[in-house]
């Protein structure tokens, strides 16, 4: 299996190469334009950043239990954001 390290880069070349902004890449991938983003829509992204469709579903659970502080099962903006932060190398704010 890829790296967690390798799979980060990947999904930052994505979000850097293909959206202006994070907030972009979060609009494009949320499709059911609900303001989160549920795995479904996270392997979406990963498919794009292309991670290996068999560990897709995979990496799509472990990012969500990572970052979804409120335990709905969903990635919203701000735990999105959490996450590009780190992606980015950005101190999470």
């Amino acid at each position: 299996m890829a790296s967690k390290k390798k799979i980060l880069k990947k999904i930052q070349i994505v979000i850097t190469n293909h959206f202006s902004s994070p907030e972009e890449a979060f609009a494009f991938f949320d499709k059911g334009s609900d303001g989160k983003l549920s795995k479904g829509e996270i392997v979406k992204l990963l498919k794009q950043a292309e991670i290996s469709g068999f560990i897709r579903g995979l990496v799509a659970s472990k990012l969500i239990e990572g970052y979804d502080n409120d335990g709905d099962g969903l990635v919203d903006w701000k735990e999105f954001k959490v996450a590009i932060g780190e992606i980015l190398g950005k101190s999470k704010t």
